[in-house]
């Protein structure tokens, strides 16, 4: 998965700073999610999208799941949240992803979870939007409206709207995450993983039919079966691995803003490996949804810094 939420189970301890190793582990795990949205789009060319949705959770859920003892949450959790991610995330930005949306723009359009994730929160506890998510919200809602204004051969309307709703998806999942509270990440994501499996490949076999599944599985080279063993073992085991980690080490204010260089390294991957194209509004679009995010991310920690050198009011 690629993501910037604090897996289930995060904790949230008082070192400040990361420390030298830390941080360029950080920037791997932030590279390899990244990265991964060309890997998904070259996989893409091999196999039907669910049914590389469903090998993905496969090869997450097994061995995983046969040697990490299942988390203490109700299977009703562990059921929503795989199929939140799996049906709902994955499903629909491999779809996209197909011929609907450039890897560059998904990687970025994936990173709108943080406002939803907000927004959710708020709607569950009745709090009111402060000033600077609002003005947050509106930085990167321009950078949105951007995007759906510039559809091209690469990007359309339709794949801009996909991304949306597997991010919708995905922060739906994030609160179900938070509601199964401190647990083992990855016994966590292998064991909901088993609930994700069942619908993908139901759909597979409904959409996407058993000829096309049985021939993209004959015809898939060692190039193909690496790409989504990297999305098992590479992006959710080691990412997420390496990403609860840190979070047990360091507050998730610390290691969090890290996720804004995510669709840095996934724009970057499209434009060198795919030569996805960066005209001069896609990198204002860009600039205006990092903004808006980065505004979100750190307004408490600026607000903080000048309100103890006088200048502002908390």
């Amino acid at each position: 998965m690629s993501g910037s939420s604090a897996p289930p189970g995060a904790a949230h301890p008082g070192n400040a700073h990361l420390r030298p190793a830390h941080l360029l582990l950080a920037l791997v795990v932030m590279a390899v999610w990244g990265t991964n949205f060309v890997i998904m789009k070259l996989a893409l060319t091999q196999l039907p999208p669910l049914l590389l949705a469903a090998l993905r959770f496969l090869f997450v859920a097994f061995p995983l799941a046969l040697v990490l003892p299942r988390p203490r949450v109700s299977w009703r959790n562990l059921a929503a949240y795989g199929l939140l991610i799996g049906a709902g995330q994955f499903g629909l930005m491999f779809y996209a992803l197909t011929r609907h949306i450039a890897p560059g723009l998904a990687s970025l359009l994936m990173q709108t979870q943080a406002f939803f994730t907000i927004a959710l929160a708020m709607l569950a506890t009745g709090e009111r939007a402060r000033p600077f998510q609002l003005v947050a919200t509106l930085v990167a809602a321009s950078g949105l409206a951007l995007i759906a204004t510039h559809t091209d051969g690469h990007t359309s309307l339709t794949g801009v709207l996909l991304t949306l709703g597997a991010s919708l998806a995905w922060s739906l999942g994030n609160t179900v995450g938070r509601a199964a509270g401190r647990v083992n990440v990855l016994a966590y994501i292998a064991w909901s993983s088993l609930f994700a499996v069942p619908p993908l490949l139901a759909l597979s076999f409904a959409l996407e039919g058993w000829p096309r599944m049985a021939a993209s599985l004959h015809a898939a080279g060692w190039l193909t079966w690496a790409a989504v063993l990297w999305q098992s073992v590479g992006n959710t085991i080691f990412g997420y691995g390496v990403w609860a980690w840190l979070l047990a080490r360091y507050p998730a204010s610390t290691v969090s803003p890290l996720s804004l260089l995510v669709p840095v390294f996934g724009m970057g991957a499209s434009a060198l490996v795919l030569g996805e194209l960066m005209p001069a509004w896609k990198l204002l679009a860009t600039a205006l949804v990092l903004g808006g995010l980065a505004l979100n991310v750190f307004w408490h920690p600026l607000a903080g810094m000048l309100a103890r050198r006088g200048w502002v009011r908390r």
